[in-house]
């Protein structure tokens, strides 16, 4: 039986696909259908040369990064399950999100195959795997996400105003600050192996979770967009404030594993530089949610200009071939993401 939600985070449990209140998503999970991508299709053979190569300083920050990957998915598809699936009352969303799930299990694998070629000792890869009980820099971002999930856990449905502003500060958590901020620093050190011809595997495999996370951060967005429309008064200065106060903690939460990782400092990667790009990348965030930014930094690193570190607006128009089933086209990766 079918209820009628006159919004978005409206309780209850709408089923009816026509006529359609939010097209938008339902062409967002098309979208997302048309580029598939498996794990087999990542060839990590010349990377396990490549680590050899490295110094311990790089070899230790490579440890660290796919400890962070190997839990940091596994946390945003359980929050994806538990939370926003609940609340977003929307069949073209949850059309959306099953899909993000699907998404998010492919690069729990992705990571589960980096720890087992990186990580041949049995005890060093149990080790990775348990990175949120016994490394520090880790536990203290997993514990920022969890506060969130925390915060909406036992919202059985968005009855008031207080619990969608709840709802909504943990959807731009994980958004702004998770797959928008602590993945993209991790990107960050990957293409900095890369821009050295390094670790091409690595590389390949998180161009693909690059371009999928841009894509769950976009929809979630929209979501936010959708929910501003129907319900503004839930934007206002304590909202906008609290946004910001999370992002500065997300900052330094991320900055903290950035001193983990770098130490002293490596060439072309510091401290400093990774706080300069985490403060470009937050302000982005402030900006694309309406909310005044706060840092203005800039981006220091060049190597991420290929990448970019803006929302893929028009990334379905280029139709990239190399990681589209059944699709014809191809990216440039000159042009601005």
């Amino acid at each position: 039986m079918t209820t009628e939600a006159k919004n978005l985070l409206d309780p209850g449990f709408e089923l009816t696909l026509r006529p359609m209140r939010y097209p938008d998503f339902y062409e967002r999970y098309r979208d997302a259908i048309k580029n598939t991508w498996t794990v087999e299709e990542v060839d990590l053979h010349s990377d396990v040369a490549d680590l050899a190569k490295l110094t311990p300083g790089e070899q230790h920050m490579i440890g660290r990064l796919v400890a962070f990957f190997a839990t940091g998915d596994s946390i945003v598809a359980n929050n994806l399950v538990l939370t926003l699936y609940k609340h977003i009352n929307s069949p073209e969303a949850r059309l959306y999100l099953s899909r993000q799930l699907f998404e998010e299990a492919v690069h729990v694998q992705f990571y589960l195959t980096l720890l087992d070629t990186y990580l041949p000792d049995p005890e060093d890869r149990a080790a990775a795997f348990d990175a949120v009980e016994n490394i520090p820099s880790i536990r203290e971002k997993a514990e920022f996400c969890f506060k969130w999930i925390n915060e909406v856990e036992k919202l059985e449905s968005l009855q008031t105003q207080a619990d969608r502003r709840r709802f909504l500060l943990n959807l731009i958590c994980f958004a702004a600050c998770i797959e928008g901020l602590f993945f993209y620093g991790a990107f960050a050190y990957v293409y900095w192996f890369r821009s050295r011809g390094l670790l091409h595997g690595l590389a390949t495999g998180t161009n693909w979770v690059f371009r999928d996370e841009t894509m769950h951060m976009s929809f979630a967005f929209e979501v936010v967009d959708t929910v501003r429309k129907e319900e503004p008064e839930l934007f206002d200065d304590q909202l906008q404030q609290q946004v910001t106060d999370m992002l500065k903690e997300a900052v330094e939460a991320e900055l903290q594993f950035g001193r983990d990782l770098c130490g002293e400092g490596l060439p072309g990667m510091n401290t400093d530089s990774m706080r300069q790009y985490l403060e470009c990348v937050a302000d982005q965030r402030l900006q694309r949610l309406g909310f005044a930014p706060v840092y203005g930094s800039e981006n220091p690193f060049s190597f991420m200009e290929l990448q970019g570190v803006q929302e893929l607006t028009n990334f379905f128009e280029r139709r990239p071939s190399a990681y589209q089933v059944a699709v014809e086209g191809t990216v440039d990766l000159d042009e601005d993401f």
